[in-house]
């Protein structure tokens, strides 16, 4: 993941009638289907079986393969929330206790005016309204609380199901990234995806999520 430089004024936000610093740690996000929390390191184990999965490892970031691999990559995690640069929830389904998947935001320029976001789940929990419910949350903690104006994603533009999913939440295509992704000495188009601040707020006025 690219530094990006420290925010030495973070951004606050209420969240009821208390004022919420994300720096210092992610809230839980509750909702009928899911749950999203800050990523743990007890989370490992969970996440490397979810994740590396042939089906769910063929269209993301080359993630860790060892359980080793996944507590330094959430280390990394918490230390760039800590910086202000990005942020990572874990996805628990209702009835788990450890994340089966990762909504992952980071700036593209300093202060999170522009961001760009990735998710990966189990594919046990495709189909099952888990993403997606999640997916309005992440969002909605992105420009209500941490003040992204714009969100963008990417891709590889023959991930059918990845960028449905990015449609079914709102998401605009802006256009085609050519051959900008490479994965196993091979190069594939991405689609550029986007959703913007005001266009979400008129879509979901209503949307934003309790803390606990």
């Amino acid at each position: 993941m690219e530094k990006m430089p420290y925010q030495e004024q973070p951004l606050l936000v209420q969240a009821g009638s208390i004022p919420f610093d994300w720096h210092f740690g992610l809230p839980t996000i509750r909702g009928d289907k899911v749950t999203l929390r800050e990523v743990r390191q007890s989370d490992a184990q969970a996440l490397l079986a979810m994740l590396t999965s042939d089906e769910v490892a063929e269209f993301v970031s080359p993630l860790p393969r060892t359980v080793e691999g996944f507590t330094g990559f959430i280390s990394e995690a918490l230390h760039e929330r800590s910086l202000g640069n990005s942020f990572c929830f874990g996805i628990v389904p209702d009835g788990y206790e450890d994340a089966m998947g990762l909504f992952q935001v980071r700036q593209l320029e300093p202060g999170f005016g522009s961001a760009e976001w990735g998710f990966a789940i189990g594919s046990p929990f495709w189909g099952s309204g888990v993403f997606l419910q999640g997916a309005k949350a992440v969002i909605d903690f992105s420009f209500g609380t941490v003040g992204v104006h714009r969100l963008e994603a990417r891709s590889i533009a023959s991930n059918g199901r990845g960028n449905a999913a990015l449609l079914k939440v709102g998401a605009m295509q802006e256009g085609i990234l050519r051959r900008s992704f490479q994965r196993n000495g091979r190069f594939f188009d991405q689609i550029l995806w986007s959703i913007l601040k005001d266009d979400w707020r008129q879509a979901h006025p209503v949307l934003m999520p309790k803390f606990h």
